[in-house]
């Protein structure tokens, strides 16, 4: 079983720019080793012959083919009532 330390806590935390009391760190020296203990038991359970499942409800994604549609109206055209333009395209106001 992989054993975290306090280092290992730290690093973590400078890598995540979090930073941590004395306290904290030694709760996620335990909580983190838990969860180190948890993935290994599930990597000693033996999955050989075992399909992957990625799809459990029968569910299957339905595509339609894509279809262009002229509506018989130019760029001139739908463009026409915009307030402002540049280059064929509408001109709006900068969204951050």
């Amino acid at each position: 079983m992989a054993k975290i330390t306090r280092d290992d806590v730290l690093k973590l935390a400078r890598l995540s720019q979090i930073k941590l009391g004395d306290e904290e760190v030694d709760k996620f020296v335990v909580e983190l080793g838990e969860i180190v203990g948890y993935v290994e038991q599930i990597n000693l359970v033996d999955t050989a012959g075992l399909e992957p499942t990625d799809q459990v409800t029968g569910l299957k994604n339905v595509m339609r083919p894509d279809e262009i549609v002229d509506y018989g109206e130019t760029t001139e055209e739908l463009l026409k009532n915009a307030s402002d333009r540049e280059k064929n395209q509408i001109k709006v106001k900068r969204v951050l």
